[in-house]
């Protein structure tokens, strides 16, 4: 990317750094809440308690959300004081502005892929979670910088990263929904089955 960026400017490739310190701020509260998430969806999945999976996933999802939703709404509000914190210059302002409102509009979407890829390591798919990362950032957003970057427009470079982060959510998505199938659903049957086989067991009926 910084090699992308400096066909442009070393101003550019300054602005993608000091992105990279203020987009910290946004996701690290996120990969905390992904930290305390993992446990307990471990945990429930081994006591069969796919309600509480289930909970636990949705309620991750909101709280991730509306963290991505203010940090967006802090990068399209005040980008200036942002930039000014790191000493910038008027040129480093005019593409700073624009490049950070522009890649926070992946903030309203990151949310989901990043609870969506612990959810994958939680259940024992890191392939999956894997498979997620590298297609979003060496398949999507590095080819899609690089295209952008032929108009000749440094500012079209940014949109690279709400279009790798729309794939990976897509990606996120099916893959969430397969483990779904595969490692949550069972355990509502297999709990049904055994509410089912203690209620014959009660009313002392034969199951056959």
């Amino acid at each position: 990317m910084n090699k992308i960026l400096t066909l442009f400017s070393t101003t550019a490739v300054a602005v993608f750094g000091v992105y990279f310190k203020l987009q910290s701020f946004v996701f690290l509260p996120v990969f905390g809440l992904n930290n305390g998430m993992v446990p307990i969806l471990a945990y429930n999945y081994g006591a069969a308690k796919p309600d509480r999976i289930i909970h636990t996933i949705k309620l991750s999802v909101v709280y991730a959300v509306i963290l991505m939703i203010i940090g967006f709404a802090v990068f399209q509000l005040i980008p200036v004081p942002l930039l000014k914190i790191f000493n910038a210059s008027e040129t480093m302002i005019s593409i700073g502005v624009p490049a950070l409102r522009i890649i926070a509009v992946h903030f309203l979407v990151a949310g989901f892929s990043i609870v969506s890829i612990s959810v994958l390591q939680a259940f024992s798919h890191g392939f999956l979670s894997l498979t997620v990362s590298l297609i979003r950032q060496m398949v999507i957003l590095l080819p899609a910088a690089y295209l952008l970057s032929l108009s000749g427009n440094v500012n079209n470079i940014w949109w690279a990263f709400p279009i790798a982060e729309a794939v990976a959510v897509l990606l996120c998505g099916s893959f969430v929904l397969h483990v779904y199938k595969k490692e949550i659903l069972p355990l509502f049957q297999r709990n049904t089955e055994t509410a089912g086989g203690e209620e014959r067991r009660e009313t002392g009926k034969s199951p056959y």
